[in-house]
């Protein structure tokens, strides 16, 4: 019996799913806390602090999984190290690397080491993201998701919230946004499991309400009980990242895709 759930666990860790399901999802879940907590570690370990520098370092590695995720929609790539879980992984893995030997960088020459970040997520990230743009038919969809997203970027302009945190909720609101157009507009369907549930439960608008109040709500608590300033703007990072990594895999797809 215990071998058995340990096989199967292996499975669900190791080879990723063509149907997300409550087990496979919370184990990608269980990976994504592990890696992002060895991360800050890491983070620790080599000295570098979690900043805007370091955020908008790492932005052209978002991109990178991002485009290389649509590249493999579009069946240019095949393979599954690009393929949700192993696509985090993979761009995780490569973003510690080059923020280590940019640390290193930093010691030995003084070069900022969000420079050396900056510049080689940059050309990585280049060549897939101009070949997914090459492939956009659809940008009837990206005027979709502008109008639709336009509203709550004027509302969080105008409120009092700190900067950090309306950019981590403008990030989320746009992927849900995206994912809103792409079901309602162009006939695509939610794969992951709570979002298709509130889906299929009331309608796609639905999802973009409901995750901006528990992105809301979420910032919220971490301001209120998240002492440490170096931890707070780490997970406000994580948070960031993840939203924008399907949020702009997703828009690029159905920009090429519908």
């Amino acid at each position: 019996m215990l071998i058995d759930f340990l096989k199967n666990l292996l499975v669900y860790l190791l080879c990723p799913q063509s149907e997300y399901t409550v087990v496979n999802t919370s184990v990608y879940a269980i990976e994504v806390v592990v890696i992002a907590y060895a991360i800050f570690l890491i983070l620790r370990k080599i000295k570098i602090h979690v900043d805007k520098n370091l955020a908008i370092s790492v932005f052209p590695f978002v991109v990178l999984g991002s485009s290389l995720r649509v590249l493999v929609d579009m069946k240019i790539l095949k393979t599954d190290i690009f393929a949700a879980p192993f696509s985090y992984i993979s761009v995780a893995f490569i973003t510690v690397a080059v923020l280590s030997i940019a640390a290193l960088l930093q010691r030995k020459f003084k070069i900022p080491y969000f420079k050396t970040v900056a510049f080689i997520g940059t050309l990585l990230a280049l060549f897939p993201l101009l070949i997914v743009i090459t492939g956009i038919v659809n940008l009837y969809g990206a005027f979709l998701v502008a109008i639709f997203v336009l509203p709550w970027f004027i509302l969080l302009k105008i409120s009092k919230w700190s900067l950090e945190n309306k950019i981590v909720s403008f990030i989320h609101i746009f992927d849900a946004t995206t994912t809103f157009v792409s079901i309602k507009y162009f006939s695509y369907s939610e794969l992951h499991v709570l979002p298709n549930l509130i889906i299929t439960s009331f309608t796609p608008f639905s999802f973009v309400l409901l995750k901006a109040f528990a992105v809301c709500a979420i910032l919220i608590l971490i301001d209120r009980y998240c002492k440490e300033r170096e931890f707070k703007n780490y997970l406000k990072l994580i948070i960031a990242v993840l939203g924008m990594a399907t949020g702009i895999r997703d828009f690029f797809r159905m920009l090429a895709l519908a």
